[in-house]
């Protein structure tokens, strides 16, 4: 299961680029995947302060590029 963030620049909002996330195996159920999403979020937005989460969903990785 990935975790795909739209994710914009703080300096130029209209730049914004998809990030995949491997937050488990393909075993792992969506509404998990939901559970642990904001500290996922969290803890990537901690390590890119200059991005700024527009979007986020879970998804299985064939279906990542799609947000």
């Amino acid at each position: 299961m990935n975790l795909i963030l739209q994710v914009c620049l703080l300096a130029i909002p209209a730049h914004c680029e998809t990030e995949v996330l491997a937050v488990s195996a393909d075993s792992l159920a969506p509404t998990q995947c939901l559970m642990i999403a904001p500290r996922a979020i969290a803890e990537w937005s901690e390590r890119h302060p200059k991005w700024r989460v527009q979007r986020w969903r879970c998804g299985p990785p064939e279906k990542a590029v799609r947000i």
